[in-house]
């Protein structure tokens, strides 16, 4: 199936804008209609999904983008893909460990305030 850059940027909620950015850096590379209006297929939907993903879970765009770049050397490089991935997976367990220390604090602060206005207002 082929997608416009308008269908492709509502399917995957990124902006037209962003979807050539991807195209400009490499990301994503788009075939041409006999038109030389750009088109996009299912492999392009999965790819830029992918991408997202890694966005949502903090990997910078030059992560992406060697990730990209290894990706299109082919299958001889999927120890530095998967290398590349683990990296970035201790990153991400990582500032997990400190979201759930600092959720912890917060959690208790919120109790501790809890405690103290029940005890004023037991005192009134």
């Amino acid at each position: 199936m082929r997608y416009s850059i308008g269908k492709m940027s509502e399917l995957t909620k990124l902006s037209i804008h962003t979807l050539r950015y991807y195209e400009k850096e490499g990301l994503v590379s788009p075939k041409r209609d006999e038109g030389n209006r750009r088109y996009y297929d299912e492999k392009d939907y999965r790819w830029l999904q992918f991408i997202q993903r890694l966005k949502k879970v903090g990997m910078p765009i030059k992560e992406i983008k060697r990730y990209s770049d290894l990706r299109l050397e082919g299958d001889r490089t999927y120890a530095d893909r998967l290398e590349l991935l683990k990296s970035h997976l201790g990153v991400l367990d990582s500032n997990m460990d400190s979201l759930l220390k600092n959720r912890e604090k917060l959690v208790e602060k919120i109790a501790f305030y809890e405690r103290e206005i029940d005890r004023l207002k037991s005192i009134k």
